[in-house]
């Protein structure tokens, strides 16, 4: 990761022209890191991270909610028990590796870690502790003294300091500005994890945006004032005004992951133009063919890790590009069984869809988005995701800009808006789609090798 930050801050100034001495702050957006990376007493890394995609923590998670229970879980952070959250990885490294356990210092998401590397300090913004679940109370925007005692997580093996991102998290140092060519001194800020940075970068400064990052995995995500309603989406607080207002999403865990491997069972030189082709010229459902995109287990909001992928339905009659579009439809069939959750929750979603990521330069996949969810959605391709957002957080810290203005940030980029259009087929497609996971669900549980 410091690789990857020294690398992207060196080619953002050659792209850009802009010299060091004229680049006034850093702000750090990353993955969600689960379990962080465990440091020792001089903040050495001491093993990898687990990070979201993770999903060995599964006897973990069920012990969580044996012990304390979703009701009592979720009331006090408002998420549940999945291999997905951080604590429960935290568990698998106490149980699993003792010896990085005994040995670990703090525990520090990507984010955390980088700010340290930058400045020398160890904090940690609410939107990432937010997402680890299990030890943070949301209502009280803490950490959880009991939920930690009765987990057996030491609260010191994480930052103490919990900083909004707009907060700088401290001041660039001289080795970290030479590296990196720029001035020492500089503030620093933690933006938070790349899904709510990216909702920002759309432009959702408040309640009334609902937003799909389509990247490696899927987020589709909304802001909210009021505590989270069920247990079955993710919450956390926003990187706005985040002692205020929740930041809750539904995840596919994976979604431009699940493009990638299917391009790669066709072999070298598989042209993505050219599969965007082909699958447009098949009629939406493509022929009956039905994709769960469960390739890693799956999130929200069916919180499932043993689940598989699987193509249903397959004939001598269907080429590659009814395959390759029933996996986008069956990635649009995921974003909607997380609307659906929200509004069976009670959360009104309203509006329309706006789409960032690699995903929203695809105009057949927005368009199968618009029709399978009915509602419109404004593709933003070459927005930045949570690089202009971070950049948001950035600005709003050194007061160069207010919240209410960032909407106009947006304005200025390419956008297109896609209708829904004739849904039916896709409504079909969808019924099969729940269907199919619950007639595979027992398989699903059995032990996979």
């Amino acid at each position: 990761w410091w690789t990857g930050l020294v690398g992207a801050v060196r080619k953002a100034l050659e792209a850009s022209q802009v010299r060091g001495e004229e680049v006034a702050a850093l702000a750090v957006s990353a993955l969600y890191g689960g379990s962080g990376v465990p440091v020792d007493q001089n903040l050495r890394p001491l093993a990898p991270a687990l990070i979201w995609m993770d999903r060995r923590a599964e006897e973990e998670s069920a012990w969580v909610l044996e012990k304390v229970g979703l009701e009592r879980l979720f009331a006090v952070t408002g998420n549940g028990a999945d291999p997905y959250y951080g604590f429960t990885k935290l568990l698998w490294i106490r149980r699993h590796w003792p010896e990085v356990w005994a040995k670990a210092r703090y525990f520090l998401p990507p984010g955390s870690f980088l700010v340290h590397r930058l400045t020398g300090e160890v904090v940690l913004d609410h939107v990432t502790a937010g997402n680890l679940g299990g030890i943070y109370d949301l209502e009280r925007r803490a950490w959880s003294e009991t939920l930690a005692e009765a987990l057996g997580i030491p609260l010191e093996r994480l930052p103490q300091k919990l900083i909004a991102p707009t907060e700088p998290a401290g001041r660039l140092g001289e080795e970290a500005a030479q590296t990196l060519g720029l001035s020492p001194g500089i503030p620093v800020f933690s933006a938070g994890i790349d899904a709510a940075v990216a909702t920002l970068s759309a432009g959702a400064v408040g309640p009334d945006l609902h937003v799909a990052m389509l990247g490696t995995s899927m987020c589709w995500g909304f802001v909210s004032p009021e505590l989270p309603k069920t247990p079955a989406l993710v919450s956390m607080p926003y990187v706005l005004e985040p002692e205020r207002l929740v930041y809750t999403f539904g995840g596919a865990a994976t979604a431009g992951a699940a493009v990638a491997w299917f391009r790669s069972l066709l072999g070298e030189g598989t042209d993505l133009a050219t599969l965007e082709e082909e699958a447009a010229g098949v009629p939406a459902g493509s022929a009956g063919l039905v994709f769960l995109p469960y390739l890693m287990g799956e999130r929200s909001p069916i919180w499932d890790p043993r689940a598989r992928g699987v193509f249903a339905g397959l004939s001598l009659a269907h080429t590659r590009g009814h395959l390759y579009r029933a996996v986008l439809e069956g990635l649009a069939y995921a974003l909607r069984h997380n609307l659906e959750a929200a509004r069976q929750a009670g959360y009104r979603v309203e509006g329309e869809m706006r789409a960032v990521g690699g995903g929203a330069r695809s105009p057949l996949w927005m368009q199968i988005l618009a029709d399978a969810t009915g509602y419109p959605v404004r593709a933003v391709p070459e927005g930045g995701e949570a690089a202009l957002g971070s950049a948001m957080v950035a600005a709003l810290g050194l007061g160069w800009a207010r919240a209410e203005e960032l909407p106009t940030w947006v304005e200025g980029l390419a956008q297109r808006v896609f209708l829904p259009g004739d849904g039916g087929p896709y409504q079909e497609g969808y019924t099969r789609y729940l269907e199919l996971y619950k007639q595979l669900q027992a398989w699903f549980a059995r032990k996979q090798a």
